[in-house]
């Protein structure tokens, strides 16, 4: 089976993945209260909360302002920025829709959503991969872009196998941390 193309270069998929860590940089702008909040967010602790992609456009502007390659610059800037926007226009900042919204904001969008779904948040367990997919399949059309459709599906085993080893390496790493006289008498109980 051939993978789907969207005729994009090496270089711009080189970008995109260099940039995609950066997305989120904006929170640092955003009280601690209002990120590890367990809780459903008032009206006006979201509008706090939406204000990080902005924030974070211009954290990456200013991070990468000197750099020879403006043209990452300026991804990586979309992407902070409008990977919060939505196909059918009621996303944010700026309430972008379809192809107004650059095409690396987009792909960013779908991945960010996926990461969302399948990992544990202060404010939710994480999910299974099948719940997740169904979630994004149904946003099509409306919160994503349907021309990505294929491209994520094409990439949905990729992404649960990388999901899936890093749910083994988090359970190997606290088994790893528990000590090894951790089933031992503790020495109160030993006089019993």
């Amino acid at each position: 089976m051939t993978r789907p193309s969207l005729g994009l270069s090496k270089k711009f998929c080189e970008r995109v993945v260099k940039a995609a860590p950066m997305h989120d940089l904006g929170k640092i702008a955003v009280p601690d209260a209002i990120l590890m909040k367990p809780g459903r967010y008032e009206p006006e602790e979201y509008e706090i909360m939406k204000s990080h992609s902005a924030e974070g456009a211009k954290v990456v502007h200013e991070i990468l302002k000197d750099s020879d390659d403006q043209a990452f610059c300026l991804l990586a800037e979309n992407v902070a920025h409008y990977h919060h926007e939505r196909w059918d226009g009621k996303g944010y900042p700026e309430h972008l829709s379809g192809a107004k919204i650059p095409l690396e904001a987009r792909i960013m969008a779908v991945a960010d959503v996926y990461d969302a779904l399948v990992s544990k948040r202060v404010y939710k367990e994480k999910m299974p991969p099948e719940k997740a997919n169904a979630i994004i399949m149904e946003g099509m059309g409306t919160q994503f872009d349907p021309g990505l459709q294929k491209y994520y599906e094409a990439a949905r085993p990729k992404l649960e196998a990388y999901y899936a080893a890093q749910l083994n390496e988090d359970a190997t790493q606290k088994t790893e941390a528990i000590p090894q006289t951790a089933g031992a008498a503790l020495p109160s109980e030993e006089k019993k």
